[in-house]
């Protein structure tokens, strides 16, 4: 991969992010902090942002959002690969949900 397609590529995932972002936020801020993992703060100053900021933040050479999971453990629950294995996909995505919520709300 090129440098220019990568740039573009990480702009492309940044405007995305921060579009979706901005909907989530401004239909139900509550849910958005959850859903998004971020602060209360930064969910403020992304609904604020105008289409121009939106734009010029988005062609940054930084990736924007980041996994939230970083845990072995949830990894395994999100693919089902773990070693206790459970058969009902809605049940280890479940399981996987409530662990990264319980650690959204350690960050907090």
């Amino acid at each position: 991969m090129h440098d220019d397609q990568l740039s573009r590529e990480i702009r492309d995932a940044n405007l995305t992010y921060l579009m979706l972002a901005q909907n989530v936020i401004r239909r139900d801020k509550a849910e958005a902090l959850f859903r998004l993992g971020i602060s209360e703060e930064s969910a403020d100053m992304i609904a604020l942002l105008s289409p121009a900021q939106i734009l010029k933040i988005a062609s940054s050479p930084m990736l924007l959002c980041r996994f939230r999971v970083d845990d072995e453990m949830v990894w395994g629950l999100l693919t089902n690969h773990t070693a206790a294995k459970v058969d009902n996909d809605a049940t280890t995505k479940l399981h996987a949900s409530i662990l990264m919520a319980g650690r959204f709300a350690e960050a907090l």
